[in-house]
C-alpha cells in the first residue's frame, strides 16, 4: 500500500510510549519516507530512527531552541522535502506542538498530525490494569504538578485528589514526595494504591507498586527520578465488580436476556 504525504506540510508524528512497534502504521510509513526527521532527543526510543531511509537527515531537538526547530522545518519545506517532527507518546498530551504550529503559520506553512499511543496507555498495558473499574472508578484524570510551567489555579493536585478517582500524573516524579503528600492532603487515603513506572514499554522499563504512604521511598530506592509516570487510585486495588455488559440477564441491541 502506498500513501502520499503532502510535502508542503510539516508532519507531526506521535512516537508512542517507547516500544518501537507501538508507533502507528501511518507513523511508521511516514518515517520510512521522510527526508528530514526532527526527533525529541532522549525521550524518543532511538530504535525508531532505524525505520528512516539511510539518506534521511535526522536532528535531535534536545539541544535546539524553538527557533532552531522552525528554521530546520522551513528549510526542508522550501527544498521540497518531506519533513517529520517525531514527538513523544501522543501529540495531544504535553506535546508542545501548538507553539510550533503557531510559528509555522507565520511562515505560511501548514501541518498534519499522526496520533500516537500515550505513555499512560502503555503503562496500563504493561501493568495489566484498567483505569476504569465497575463501581470503583469510572473516570481518569491526566495531569502534572506545576514546575517551570505553572498549572491553572483550579487544577491543583489537591482539587483533583478530592475526587479519589484514577489519576495518571506526568512530568512530576522528580518531586514525588510532594506529589504524594499533596494528594493525601487533597483527599486520597494514605493506603490508596500507587505505582511509578519508568519508561513504560522500553527495554529498560522499571515499575514499583505501593501506596501513597510509601511510593516515594520505593521510587527513590529503585533510582527512578525522571521519565516516569505516577499512577494513583483504587483501580490498582483488590476490589473488582463484573460489568453488566456481558451479564446473561442484561439485554441490549445485539442480545436478548
Amino acid at each position: 500500500m502506498t500513501e502520499s504525504f503532502d510535502r508542503r506540510l510539516v508532519w507531526f508524528v506521535g512516537a508512542g510510549p517507547g516500544d518501537r512497534e507501538l508507533i502507528t502504521l501511518k507513523g511508521y510509513r511516514l518515517l520510512c519516507r521522510a527526508d528530514v526527521v526532527i526527533y525529541a532527543g532522549s525521550l524518543i526510543n532511538p530504535a525508531l530512527l532505524e525505520y528512516c531511509k539511510p539518506e534521511a537527515e535526522c536532528y535531535d531537538s534536545a539541544g535546539m531552541t524553538l527557533e532552531d526547530i522552525i528554521r530546520r522545518m522551513h528549510k526542508g519545506i522550501a527544498e521540497g522535502r518531506l519533513v517529520a517532527r517525531l514527538q513523544t507518546g501522543d501529540l495531544s498530551l504535553y506535546g508542545s506542538i501548538r507553539e510550533q504550529i503557531e510559528e509555522l503559520a507565520k511562515l505560511g506553512i501548514g501541518f498534519s498530525t499522526v496520533p500516537g499511543v500515550s505513555a499512560f496507555l502503555g503503562a496500563a498495558a504493561q501493568m495489566g490494569v484498567e483505569y476504569t473499574v465497575p463501581e470503583v472508578s469510572q473516570s481518569l484524570i491526566i495531569t502534572r504538578m506545576e514546575g517551570r510551567t505553572p498549572t491553572p489555579p483550579l487544577e491543583s493536585l489537591e482539587s483533583f485528589a478530592a475526587h479519589r478517582t484514577s489519576m495518571a500524573i506526568f512530568l512530576s516524579v522528580q518531586a514525588i514526595e510532594r506529589v504524594a503528600r499533596r494528594l493525601m492532603d487533597g483527599g486520597y487515603p494514605a493506603d490508596t494504591p500507587a505505582a511509578v513506572i519508568f519508561k513504560a514499554t522500553w527495554p529498560e522499563e522499571k515499575t514499583v507498586r505501593g501506596t501513597l504512604s510509601d511510593i516515594a521511598g520505593l521510587a527513590r530506592a529503585a533510582d527512578i527520578g525522571k521519565t516516569a509516570l505516577i499512577l494513583v487510585g483504587a483501580f490498582m486495588g483488590d476490589e473488582y465488580h463484573y460489568s453488566k455488559l456481558y451479564h446473561a440477564g442484561f439485554s441490549h441491541e445485539y442480545r436478548q436476556a
